[in-house]
């Protein structure tokens, strides 16, 4: 006796958006952690300068005969659990609003204007991200600046909120979303651009799964490039911010403006070298490994607005 094989039917609504959350955690937070040492030279770079002044390698070097090789690791902890939000928030938040405009505007016309599309979905998107993401990224920082101040994630965490208050985790609010929300519009366009290029000379249907996984890798990476230039300045001011407490009765913007004027432009630009790597690399995997998890979840309910 024959029976008809069944198949499952796409996923909608709340499970769909779940789904796309799922993969933007997963793609997120590997990435970030796996590069985790490349953050802490950076980091140091950007916080000392005048000590680490010998680039990426050089900083590697300096990191490891000062502190030991597991110096390297330092903050991996909040890495993987903030971005493991942040990335859910991010790219399950951008396949949402980006739905949410088409529903609003038309698909005629989200298409027609699919670059502000873009642009506003991904800044909703990550400012909401940004909040998960604030008070582990405190928590790295602290770390990494201050390799004796907790032995890791959690007990960083409780020593901050119980000595310096909830308010800590968020001195660096502003900052954080002056570098994340410019860096996701970014990422996003740029990707989706390069992307809607290649996929108008090799048409996305007519692609294997293994073409298409490399025209992510290829467009991530070009995406990162521009995400990183332009967030640059906002990422070391975070640095900055988030290294010690401020004086008494110092407000953010008060701090902020004073890092600022200590910079400069080429100040702000301290570590861009490695954190080109950084970003350019970790972009490119996230795309591709977004794509392949999300085949993998069977998300495939999400709207294409590119021509």
């Amino acid at each position: 006796m024959a029976f008809a094989e069944k198949t499952a039917a796409p996923s909608t609504g709340v499970g769909l958006y779940s789904k796309f959350a799922l993969a933007g955690a997963v793609c997120c937070s590997i990435t970030h952690g796996s590069l985790t040492p490349v953050d802490v030279v950076k980091t140091r770079i950007q916080l000392d300068p005048a000590t680490y002044n010998r680039g990426m390698i050089g900083g590697f070097k300096q990191v490891v005969q000062n502190e030991g090789a597991g110096a390297l690791l330092t903050g991996v902890g909040p890495t993987f659990a903030g971005y493991f939000l942040q990335g859910a928030f991010k790219f399950g938040g951008y396949e949402f609003f980006k739905q949410q405009s088409i529903n609003l505007v038309g698909l005629e016309t989200a298409t027609q204007y699919r670059t502000g599309v873009y642009l506003a979905s991904s800044a909703a998107a990550e400012f909401f991200a940004d909040i998960a993401l604030c008070p582990l990224e405190a928590t790295r920082i602290r770390l990494v600046s201050e390799p004796t101040y907790a032995s890791g994630l959690v007990s960083g965490f409780s020593k901050m909120l119980k000595s310096e208050g909830i308010g800590a985790f968020y001195a660096g609010f502003g900052p954080i979303c002056l570098k994340q929300i410019p860096y996701t519009m970014a990422k996003f366009v740029v990707y989706e651009k390069v992307a809607e290029t290649v996929f108008s000379v090799y048409p996305k249907k007519e692609m294997s799964n293994g073409m298409q996984t490399v025209t992510n890798l290829g467009s991530g990476l070009i995406a990162g490039f521009a995400a990183a230039i332009v967030s640059q300045p906002a990422d070391t001011m975070l640095s900055k911010i988030n290294k010690t407490k401020g004086l008494p009765g110092e407000g953010t913007t008060s701090r902020l403006i004073k890092i600022g004027k200590e910079l400069g432009l080429r100040g702000s630009y301290g570590g861009i070298g490695a954190r080109l790597f950084m970003v350019g690399t970790l972009t490119a995997f996230q795309f591709a490994i977004y794509g392949d998890v999300k085949k993998m979840l069977g998300a495939t309910g999400g709207v294409e607005i590119s021509k």
